[in-house]
């Protein structure tokens, strides 16, 4: 379920990118790379916006 009628990502969804964010940044202070997690990152928001591009085209039925 959809935090807002306009997000796609769940608040769980939401919660992962906030935490996987912080570990970047920190990742980012000590100066070690960070490309994983991006990639973490980028998975879930596909993931999400797949499903709600199949939850728009069902309602449109």
């Amino acid at each position: 379920m959809a935090l807002t009628g306009k997000d796609p990502h769940s608040a769980g969804e939401i919660l992962r990118v906030v935490a996987l964010g912080v570990r970047i940044e920190r990742r980012k202070a000590r100066g070690k790379p960070v490309k994983a997690l991006e990639n973490r990152v980028e998975r879930i928001r596909e993931t999400a916006q797949k499903r709600e591009d199949q939850r728009g085209k069902s309602r449109k039925k």
